[in-house]
């Protein structure tokens, strides 16, 4: 497992957050957006695209890089035990990966291609939760966040079951580990925004995104700048008496 470095870490920070899928778009703009305060550390991991916090890197001294193959359970348990040797223990978790959505319908789906986004997404994401919650529990404090997705709050367009399934399955690992430990002080949210346009979406045909686009309310997708906003409230000591929620993030094409 590769590591990158920043310059310092000072073990008397009072944050740290722990960052998968952290080169994504909405990952740069989250660690862009908290880097600045002095009392933050960020762990940060992606699989191979290191390049895409560069600068982030370059110019920032509170965060370290992990290039880490989420699919891979057995690099994950590494990883894990690279944080414990350390004594690092996360106050604040976020958890963004997901592989590109594939239209396809239910009796055409790759299964093998179905394993590999629940080991990204959910198993990933239990493992490092078994490893940093009794940490969080003992302290008393903790923030988890999740990102799920607004097919998951209506009717789902066709053939996206198996995005579908695994977001249903993040979906209800918020809730049994809100309703879990929320007398610990521990708060479990997620957002679920309608189709952000980012690189998410190089795959995916401009006319869906169009088509997605004029039937939103606002008559436009969703953007970085409309999520992150969302996820640091969620992440903040203003949001303590909020868990167990998924936030939807669409514009209002969603009404709940």
């Amino acid at each position: 497992m590769a590591v990158r470095h920043g310059k310092r870490r000072d073990d008397c920070m009072k944050k740290i957050y722990l960052i998968t899928g952290a080169t994504s778009d909405i990952g740069r703009a989250l660690i862009s957006n908290i880097i600045c305060d002095p009392d933050t550390f960020i762990i940060a991991t992606g699989f191979n695209d290191e390049d895409k916090l560069n600068n982030i890197m370059n110019n920032n001294n509170n965060i370290d890089y992990y290039n880490l193959d989420l699919t891979d359970q057995t690099k994950v348990l590494e990883f894990i035990d690279t944080l414990s040797n350390n004594k690092i223990y996360p106050t604040h978790f976020v958890h963004l990966p997901a592989l590109q959505v594939v239209n396809a319908r239910l009796d055409k789906i790759d299964e093998h291609r179905f394993m590999l986004d629940m080991n990204l997404q959910v198993l990933s994401a239990l493992k490092l939760c078994k490893y940093f919650l009794p940490n969080m529990k003992k302290n008393k404090y903790g923030k988890l966040l999740f990102m799920q997705s607004s097919y998951n709050l209506c009717c789902p367009p066709k053939n996206v079951s198996s995005y579908t399934m695994v977001k249903s399955s993040i979906g209800a690992l918020v809730k049994s580990l809100a309703i879990e430990y929320a007398q610990y002080g521990i708060n479990v949210n997620s957002v679920a925004p309608s189709m952000i346009e980012t690189n998410f979406l190089s795959n995916t045909s401009h006319l869906i995104v169009e088509v997605e686009a004029n039937n939103n309310p606002m008559k436009r997708n969703a953007k970085v700048n409309d999520v992150v906003p969302a996820i640091q409230f969620l992440l903040s000591d203003e949001a303590s008496f909020i868990t167990g929620v998924t936030l939807p993030i669409t514009g209002g094409s969603i009404i709940l």
